[in-house]
């Protein structure tokens, strides 16, 4: 029995190539300097930023400059970090379709600030990370998972969580403080087990489970997933989420890698586990709407078939880029997750691996 395989490449948002650059943080003077020539992510309250796509599919981030935004830093401005001598920020802006009833209290950008940056009504390229995160550069991939994340944090952390005083940003969008008490928080990040459970064996006749939320649509299945609870090792989560989602005894976890998935604020860590087909699969109520063991074979031809786009709620070719699009789940009893996602990345890996 063979347990062990790896994954083929880092997972879509966990691809990067800024360096963060941790000690600017805690020297606003210097950081004051990087703005100028700095270009900014700008994203809308529901996670787009606006892009451009290359002759190759690959997507790239369309960057505001400074001089657009504001001569100074603005208040809620994050720093993403640094690379070949130019600084990246991110602000949250206002929809686009709604840009010109936003106003200067609103905790976004000025529609005239908008407007200089490149914005407005008219400037309809935007995409999120669940619809073409998988089609993103490695910067743009790491730049927009990043925005996304600390943005997110702030958005939902305004007052502290001891006494309810307001909270500022400091650290250049990496800390807040209190203005009660003066003490620190910094951006929250919750683990999250995904987890490929298969048989161990070889061959095209190998086994994967793979299971259904019911508010997916019709055919789609994943890998099982689930939170880390407090007290709890990451083994441990592996263990009682298969038991509890699919009622099987999982053996043999092995780590596979990470990814940031920042809806809104979760780190999904992938791990392998070894079962047995021929246990009963007992379905969590309410969670699991339906477990199934498939073979490699029938894998790599779901794989190849394509996957599920959230871009526009349907399947797509290989990857989403220039696939046909079909209704969902017309004619296909198995759909698979996005490549944006690690659970694409962990079958992709495991079909490989036999």
């Amino acid at each position: 029995m063979r347990a062990a395989f790896h994954l083929d490449a880092d997972p879509s948002l966990s691809r990067s190539t800024v360096d963060r650059r941790e000690q600017l943080r805690v020297d606003p003077e210097h950081v004051k300097t990087l703005w100028p020539d700095a270009q900014v992510v700008l994203v809308d309250p529901h996670g787009r930023t606006p892009v451009e796509r290359g002759d190759d599919g690959t997507l790239t981030l369309a960057f505001a400059p400074t001089t657009g935004v504001g001569d100074a830093i603005p208040d809620g401005a994050v720093l993403l970090g640094e690379e070949d001598g130019t600084a990246y920020w991110a602000v949250r802006v206002p929809d686009p379709a709604e840009a010109e009833s936003n106003d200067a209290g609103s905790g976004f950008m000025t529609a005239e600030q908008w407007e200089r940056a490149g914005g407005g009504p008219d400037h309809d390229n935007w995409t999120d990370l669940r619809s073409s995160g998988a089609d993103l550069d490695a910067r743009s991939a790491g730049l927009m998972t990043t925005a996304v994340a600390l943005l997110n944090w702030h958005d939902r952390s305004r007052f502290c969580a001891r006494d309810g005083s307001p909270m500022d940003a400091i650290k250049s969008g990496w800390a807040q403080l209190c203005r009660a008490e003066g003490h620190e928080e910094y951006p929250r990040t919750d683990p999250s087990m995904i987890c490929l459970v298969h048989d161990g064996a070889e061959g095209d006749h190998a086994r994967v489970l793979l299971a259904r939320q019911p508010i997916w649509p019709r055919g789609r299945y994943s890998v099982l997933a689930g939170f880390v609870e407090a007290g709890e090792s990451l083994e441990a989560c592996v263990a009682r989420e298969c038991a509890e989602e699919v009622g099987v005894d999982v053996h043999t976890i092995s780590y596979l890698g990470s990814q940031p998935w920042p809806f809104p604020r979760s780190l999904m860590i992938g791990f392998t586990a070894v079962a047995d087909p021929e246990q009963a699969i007992k379905l969590q109520e309410g969670e699991i709407e339906g477990a199934r063991w498939i073979t490699r074979a029938e894998l790599r031809a779901a794989l190849e078939a394509g996957e599920w786009s959230h871009r526009d709620g349907a399947v797509r070719g290989s990857r989403g880029v220039g696939g046909t699009a079909f209704e969902a789940g017309s004619g296909r009893e198995l759909i698979l997750p996005g490549g944006v996602s690690i659970a694409r990345a962990m079958l992709e890996a495991w079909a490989a691996a036999g």
